[in-house]
Parts: structure tokens; sequence; C-alpha cells
């Protein structure tokens, strides 16, 4: 069993379809944590795991809210962005640390920022540019994210 898969990513389009095979393997509780640069893809990773939950409407990078709140029929998805955390305390005066439980589905851009406050990620998924496009090399730390890696290899 693969703990750990890597992927060249051409396009936008790249992305978008791995974000929704991503979304076949989802479970409520799942914690998704996004690493890259500014411009690598994490919000279109994102978009593409909520159309893959058959989510339509615009999916916006929620620098500024903080979190944006998905309630789709089969679970709640909170996508989190940390970038403008100066200090990982800002996570726990925020209150956002409740969505982190057994029925919600996060993903998080930019979890450095909050430290070690956030639990272990099922998925640790790091996006990269390179000469080509993109690339992105997602690492299981749980039994869910190591189902839902196995769900990409089929």
């Amino acid at each position: 069993m693969t703990d750990r898969i890597e992927m060249p990513l051409a396009d936008e389009r790249a992305t978008l379809s791995l974000g929704h095979r991503i979304a076949s393997g989802l479970a409520p509780g799942m914690l998704f944590n996004l690493h890259g640069s500014l411009g690598a893809g994490k919000t279109t990773l994102a978009r593409g795991i909520l159309n893959g939950l058959g989510f339509s409407g615009r999916v916006k990078s929620p620098t500024y809210s903080l979190v944006e709140l998905y309630e789709l029929s089969r679970l709640d998805l909170y996508h989190f962005d940390f970038y403008r955390f100066e200090d990982p305390h800002e996570l726990i005066e925020s209150g956002l640390q409740e969505a982190f439980n057994d029925t919600n589905v996060c993903i998080v851009e930019w979890p450095e920022k909050a430290g070690c406050l956030l639990p272990v990620a099922d998925i640790e998924v790091m996006l990269s540019i390179t000469e080509r496009g993109r690339s992105a090399v997602l690492t299981a730390h749980s039994e869910n994210g190591k189902h839902c890696l196995r769900q990409l290899q089929i």
C-alpha cells in the first residue's frame, strides 16, 4: 500500500481533475493540509475537491475571511487559509479549532502558520511550480488518508 504519491500537473485542468478524484475518497473527519508557494494551485485543488463533491458554485480563496464553509449533502467542508496568521495562537483566538472534528472535512492552506495547533493531517499535499507546470506530492498519515490515496491509483 502506497503512503505517498507523486504526480505531474500539466495545467489547471489537471489540478482540478486531481481534486475531483480526491473527492471520491473523502470520509467525514478528514483533514487535508495544502502546502506550496503563492500560485502553486492550493485553491484550485480545493475547488476540484468541491466540484468532485457536487458543488458547482464559486470557490474563492479564504485568505481574508480565514474560512469558507460548504454545506454539502453528505458532509460539511471547511476551507481554511491561514496565510495571514502572524502567530499560531491566532487559531485559538479565532475559535476555528472547533471545526476540526470527526464529522467535518477540513482543507487547510498554509497549515504551517498554525504551528503544532492543528491535528495530524490525514493527507499532506505539497504543490510545486515546475518548468513543465506543477507537481503534487500527496502523503498519507492515517488509514483514511491511505484509503483516499488508493482511490487515486485505481
